[in-house]
Formats: structure tokens, sequence, C-alpha cells
């Protein structure tokens, strides 16, 4: 495979960089939520669009440009939903949908007006009707409606209808996230597609995770290069450059892994192993860089009011979003055994 990226890759990449810087917004503190200001500035600028159909009104590319805007709100660390709304929930709308879905439901959020979120499991469905709980939904708390997988199908189901019960609940890094509660609610059925979302979520979250170990580790590299102790800067110490180093060799473990199980996706190719390793790499290597940044950053490093500080909480949640590194790590064993 050639991993270099598409010309739409590099474009989308930069737009969405630009926009990002000056429009993102950070409250170290934060109540959490969502960045209701970058999302329609997203939608404003056709990046939340351009990564789908044309058929959608949208640019006609792919997963392999959604993985080049997510590497870039990652590196900003945006409280934009992209990843629920367009990578799995737009794109499964899309991809299943009726054209009366597509308009209902994916077209206001390729404006940057709607939030779709995705629950993977805990409920149950009969006769149409969805019920079950589900914790720690990201952005289920601005969602005005969700992807439900249930009983071997997954169903869409709007935030408003009765026997919906939405509980705003706060993560590591002050993310948006809710408690979905379903008593009963009637869902669309898009079908047996909870695998599909399930890869397509983990790639997207491997392409994120690789957005903000780049960027940490730059943050940090700046930080070794300037910091100086003893009348030396610590970046010449023996011992931070070998920290440095196996960062940055983790850096494009993630890379590699992550772009190689986009691209195998994309390309009708069998990719469960590929997701498994990426997602594998994502949480180990995000694991040891995000503490590598807070330890050669000394105090300041475990201080909630300095930048580095968003960095190491936005790898934590991502490292276990989806399902942390262990249960991956044991899918791929499986599958290269040949296990059903």
């Amino acid at each position: 495979m050639d991993f270099t990226p598409s010309e739409a890759s590099a474009d989308l990449g930069a737009l969405t960089r630009r926009l990002l810087a000056d429009k993102a917004t950070h409250d170290p503190h934060g109540t959490g939520g969502f960045d209701a200001v970058s999302w329609t500035a997203l939608g404003q600028a056709g990046v939340l669009d351009a990564g789908l159909p044309s058929s959608l009104g949208g640019g006609g590319f792919g997963l392999l440009e959604q993985c080049a805007v997510l590497t870039e709100i990652g590196r900003a660390v945006a409280a934009v939903p992209y990843l629920p709304s367009i990578t799995m929930a737009a794109s499964a709308l899309a991809e299943f949908g009726t054209p009366e879905l597509v308009d209902r439901w994916a077209l206001p959020v390729l404006r940057g007006e709607r939030v779709l979120a995705v629950a993977l499991g805990g409920f149950t469905a009969a006769d149409g009707r969805v019920s079950g709980s589900r914790s720690a939904v990201a952005f289920g708390a601005f969602a005005h409606g969700f992807l439900v997988a249930a009983s071997g199908e997954v169903f869409l189901v709007d935030a408003a209808a009765p026997g919906v019960m939405v509980r705003p609940q706060q993560t590591v890094d002050h993310a948006d996230a809710c408690l979905l509660e379903l008593t009963a609610v009637p869902g669309v059925s898009l079908g047996d597609i909870g695998e599909w979302l399930r890869l397509r979520g983990t790639v997207g979250v491997c392409a994120q995770q690789l957005g903000v170990v780049e960027r940490a580790l730059e943050l940090t590299a700046a930080y070794a290069a300037e910091r100086k102790q003893f009348d030396h800067v610590i970046g010449g110490f023996q011992a931070v450059r070998q920290r440095l180093a196996d960062a940055y060799v983790d850096v494009e473990a993630v890379r590699l892994t992550a772009q190689q199980a986009a691209w195998q996706l994309t390309s009708g190719v069998p990719a469960a192993a590929a997701v498994a390793t990426a997602k594998f790499w994502a949480a180990e290597a995000g694991h040891r860089v995000a503490h590598t940044a807070v330890h050669v950053h000394g105090g300041v490093g475990i201080d909630v009011d300095h930048v580095v500080h968003r960095y190491f909480t936005a790898a934590k949640r991502l490292e276990f979003e989806l399902g942390p590194a262990t249960p991956q790590l044991l899918t791929l064993g499986d599958l290269l055994a040949g296990t059903p």
C-alpha cells in the first residue's frame, strides 16, 4: 500500500487545522461539553460533508479523508463530535439508510446543525422497540439522535422520543458524555451493521489518538529543548533523549497501523486484524507517550492549567474508547489463529 496522503486528505487536514486554531476553545477546568462554534464552522467550511458520498451533497471522499480530519481534531483536542456523528452515524445512514432518513438526520449533521451519537451494546430490541442502558456515550448529552446496537441490529432512535432518558456525564478529560437509558423506545432498523460501525469507529479513535500523541510529543520536545537544569537543557540528558526517541517510535507506530487499518477497510480486503492491531497501538503507545509528556514536563505536567494536561487526559480517554488494548490483542490472536 501507498502511505502517501492523498491531496484531498492533505487539504482537508490543513483546512481543519486552520479552522480549529481559530475557533476551538478550551476550559482546563471545564464542565466539558460540546464546542458548538467549532462544529458549526466545520459545517460551514464543508469539512463535515467532504468525507461523505456525493449523493448526499458531500465531497465524494471517504474514511481516509475522515481520518485526516480526526487527526487534526486530536491535535487541537477539539470538543467536536466528528467521530460519532460523521465517521460512524452519518456514514452509516449514507450507506444503509433510506432517503427519508438521510434528509431528516444526515443532512442537518453535515451542516453542523445536529449531533448524532452512537451506543454499541447494552440494549435489546423486541418488535422494533429498544430497551436498555449504556454509560459514557460520547457526545450523548447534546445528541439529537442515537444509533443503538441491540439484538443483532442497529436502530436509529430520536432523543426526543418517549422513553428516552439522557443523563449528562463527565469523562476524565471533561468531554461531553451521557448515560443513555431507553425503555421500549421505537427505533428504525438499519440492519445488522454493528460490526461495520465498530470497525469504522475504532479506526477513527486511532486516527484521533494519532493527533493527540503527535502534538503532545511536539510540545514535549520543544519544552525539553528550552528547559534548563544544572545549566543544561534537559533535552541534552541521555535519559530524556531516550524517552523522546521511544515516544517518536510509538507515534509512528500509531500512524502506520491506523493508516493501514483505514486503507484495508476502504479497499474491501479483510480488515479486522489490522483494526485490532491499530487499536492496540493507539492504546498502548498512547499511554506511553502521554506519560512521557507529563514526566518530561515535570511539575507543570500535572498542572491542570497547563496545555500538556489536556493531551494527557485526552490520550487516556481514547485509550479506552471502544475497548482497551487487551481485548483488541486477544481478538487479533483469535483472528491470526483462525478461531471464529
